[in-house]
């Protein structure tokens, strides 16, 4: 468990490499606001732009998508004031102890990463270092704020898992007590959301059928039309959750009613058990326009106003840096280094 002397602090990051969709904003974002507005905690919340050129960005995109997932931050609850929001890249600490966390990490641990494993597949020769080493700097991300909780999905657990090895290795190399354990958090609708054309498949902006994702930025007729012509079975929805077995759109479909309405999957089965897609897809048409399109239209107002977006990224990145920047230099003196 978490030593005492931590200030109970939440870290999370996404990388802006463009595209919000409705699986970011269910399994992530949502869950921040609501840490945010629990209480209890510091927040901080990043978008992580040093791990999104771990492969090429375009410069310009790059830029374009930083601001845009900032927005989709504030669109969809995140406060400034009350939460730290910053991009990655504005707060040099990060870098500067993801080095050291370099030469605590073991080349084994990086190689057994799954994620690794997937990006860089067989063409690894090729894969960029940082590719292979965004595990230490992602443990920087967390421990340079001394971060006592990160809401995960389960794809992350593996990596919080290493943020925690690093900690106990520096802690036990250099005879103190002085990163915490990290805890994950994976409590909550962390809704994974599929693929509106095929339930077995994540819903992803690489997609190549824009009708196969809901993005945050799509105006309310878009989000309508999506839901009506997601794919779905011949029957009507089964009466309880567990009728849902091996029936992944229509799944899919439920689980995102649920999540929208705030209510379990058993909850959403007793309004919606038994009618047809017919009946159902108009409702989870409705609800879903009613929950996004305000974020979708508050996202397109701030994307006007660059300034106003750059802003709140620059105070971030300043109230970030006086937490981090005593952490950073009290683990160069730990290591030995002058000062």
């Amino acid at each position: 468990m978490t030593a005492p002397h931590f200030t109970p602090r939440v870290f999370s990051g996404i990388q802006p490499s463009g595209g919000l969709t409705l699986g970011n904003y269910l399994g992530a974002i949502r869950r921040f606001v609501e840490m945010q507005d629990r209480g209890g905690f510091e927040t901080i919340y990043c978008m992580v732009d040093l791990h999104a050129i771990t492969v090429w960005q375009d410069p310009e995109a790059l830029r374009k998508n930083t601001r845009e997932l900032c927005a989709g931050f504030i669109a969809a609850g995140i406060d400034p004031e009350k939460s730290i929001l910053f991009n990655q890249s504005q707060v040099p600490e990060h870098a500067q102890l993801g080095w050291i966390f370099n030469c605590v990490a073991r080349m084994g641990w990086m190689a057994r990463m799954t994620q690794w494993k997937d990006k860089a597949g067989k063409n690894s020769e090729n894969a960029s270092l940082g590719l292979f080493a965004y595990p230490a700097l992602m443990a920087a991300d967390i421990l340079v704020y001394h971060a006592t909780h990160v809401p995960v999905g389960e794809d992350q657990k593996q990596h919080l898992e290493l943020t925690r090895d690093i900690a106990a290795k520096f802690n036990h190399d250099y005879g103190v007590d002085f990163f915490p354990l990290t805890e994950p958090v994976i409590e909550g609708a962390a809704t994974r959301v599929m693929s509106l054309r095929d339930g077995s498949k994540k819903m992803s902006k690489s997609d190549p059928s824009d009708m196969s994702r809901i993005n945050m930025t799509d105006d309310a007729d878009a989000i309508a039309k999506k839901i009506r012509k997601a794919k779905t079975d011949p029957e009507p929805l089964p009466e309880t959750a567990e009728g849902l077995a091996d029936r992944p759109e229509a799944r899919n479909l439920v689980n995102i009613y649920a999540a929208l309405s705030d209510l379990t999957v058993e909850q959403a089965m007793a309004q919606v058990g038994g009618q047809q897609f017919g009946q159902f897809k108009p409702m989870l048409a409705d609800l879903a326009v009613e929950k996004l399109a305000p974020i979708s239209g508050e996202m397109a107002r701030l994307m006007e106003a660059p300034d106003e977006i750059d802003a709140i990224l620059a105070r971030g990145a300043e109230r970030a840096r006086e937490l981090a920047s005593p952490i950073l230099q009290r683990t160069y003196e730990i290591v030995g280094m002058v000062r």
